[in-house]
């Protein structure tokens, strides 16, 4: 991704052309767990932590234990919290014949952009690297991971369909063999 850290509203030149991609694939990490569910899992964690603790009301071991009930009901909900705004990463790749363009929401909302020439860029599967079937794309002098957030059947199908789409862009007259990064 580029070096240059941009707000969410900024606009790249990828973003303003008004052709359309050849392809174009927008990925984000798995929600197991809807909002609904969110709820019923901490009615469910608050009663399950209540029960032990209701014959015991009104004795001083209630209260002992009462901070440690609540703790744990707090803390489960502060990492359900932060990992729902962990899932808000999300990349958004690009390919016309002149230009690929990867442009990675993170969770803070920062925008990281890369791009480059698609005749050179190239195109890895690392299966034997963690996590298994990693993605690399190179180009215009840099390195940058692709879909690390998916599994590793999905980083599999995603190589197989952006090898295709990089090899038909490739063959067509619009693909400039110029490099840019030298």
């Amino acid at each position: 991704m580029s070096d240059d850290k941009t707000t969410a509203g900024d606009i790249s030149p990828a973003v303003s052309r008004s052709d359309t991609p050849s392809y174009e694939v927008r990925l984000w990490p798995h929600r197991s767990l809807p909002r609904k569910g969110f709820r019923i899992v901490m009615t469910i964690a608050g009663i399950a932590l209540a029960l032990p603790v209701l014959p015991l009301m009104g004795t001083r071991v209630m209260w002992a234990l009462l901070p440690f009930l609540v703790g744990a009901w707090g803390l489960l909900y502060l990492l359900i919290k932060r990992n729902y705004r962990d899932g808000r990463l999300e990349e958004h790749l690009r390919l016309w014949p002149d230009m690929i363009c990867v442009e990675r929401r993170e969770p803070t909302g920062a925008m990281l952009r890369w791009q480059a020439n698609p005749y050179w860029v190239d195109l890895t599967m690392h299966p034997n690297a963690r996590p298994e079937n990693y993605l690399t794309l190179r180009g215009a002098g840099r390195l940058i991971e692709l879909g690390a957030f998916l599994v590793p059947e999905e980083r599999e199908a995603l190589f197989t369909q952006l090898n295709d789409a990089l090899a038909r862009v490739r063959a067509t007259p619009e693909a400039a063999p110029w490099r840019p990064d030298v």
